[in-house]
């Protein structure tokens, strides 16, 4: 099968040397090679056959392929027009998917859903570039799309940020950020030669499942995480310094420490401390 020819590094250098492609610096592009990991990415997606799949970054089709033959429809945005031939060949067999020559961050998701996967329940499959991964996710999840689940290639130390608890050396604004939209888990550990060209770093398959509620009241969700940066921003600070400091907070360093004291929590704490919960509240009392 063409899906398992292409996972294996000498077929990818092939088509690569046959359309003379060149790897773009600019675009972050690692591809993926190893069927292994195809088959945790969509194990790790729990993809229906009635599912439709948003892919963003394909390549030159390998994971593509493999969503193809699990899902009812496959709509790949690649922001690389060099790759767009390869794809058209290395995808012709296939008959429900379209090819997006887009940068994801200026798409319409929203109209892009309506338009191409009518009543179907929609997820997100993505081996991203590392310098991007944190604005894509966030874009996603910030959107609120009508999306069941995100599920993408990451950069190692991200993932564990994405997953991390209170008073964790990894634990910060992403953490709190990602947990407030999603539930994550940790699919695979994925070693660098597991890639083409091989990246410096490991990576890990993490899945997003979007909450359909928010698992924390808050008034103002814009000054919850208005607090949360300021807390993140200088570490070292206790909380209600570094919430003074940020510029823009419109909070004393007073004000702070009393709706700390009014939650219990000591006018010292930092908030690497603090879980989204009582940010939500911390939020609620100064808003």
């Amino acid at each position: 099968m063409i899906m398992s020819d292409l996972s294996r590094a000498g077929k990818t250098a092939e088509i690569i040397k046959k359309y003379g492609f060149s790897f773009q610096k600019r675009f972050g592009q690692n591809f993926l090679i190893d069927e292994h990991v195809l088959n945790k990415i969509t194990e790790a997606a729990l993809i229906g056959e009635k599912d439709g799949v948003i892919e963003i970054g394909p390549g030159i089709g390998t994971m593509t392929q493999r969503l193809c033959e699990q899902a009812a429809k496959v709509v790949s945005i690649e922001i690389d027009r060099e790759l767009m031939p390869v794809l058209s060949e290395t995808l012709s067999e296939y008959d429900n998917v379209k090819i997006v020559n887009a940068d994801v961050m200026k798409t319409d998701l929203e109209e892009l859903i309506k338009e191409d996967f009518g009543g179907m329940t929609v997820r997100v499959v993505a081996n991203l570039p590392y310098y991007i991964t944190t604005p894509i996710v966030m874009a996603l999840l910030e959107q609120q799309l009508p999306i069941e689940s995100i599920t993408i290639m990451v950069q190692k130390e991200v993932a564990e940020r994405m997953q991390a608890m209170p008073g964790t050396k990894d634990y910060g604004a992403l953490s709190l950020a990602v947990q407030y939209y999603a539930d994550t888990y940790i699919a695979a550990n994925v070693p660098p030669n597991c890639f083409m060209p091989r990246p410096k770093v490991g990576s890990c398959v993490i899945r997003l499942t979007v909450r359909r509620s928010r698992p924390v009241e808050v008034k103002d969700e814009k000054h919850m995480f208005m607090l949360i940066r300021a807390a993140f921003n200088q570490r070292r600070k206790t909380l209600a310094n570094a919430i003074a400091n940020h510029p823009g907070s419109g909070h004393t360093r007073d004000e702070v420490i009393e709706a700390l004291k009014k939650l219990g929590l000591s006018e010292t704490i930092r908030g690497e401390a603090m879980d989204l919960g009582q940010f939500a509240e911390l939020s609620n009392i100064l808003t």
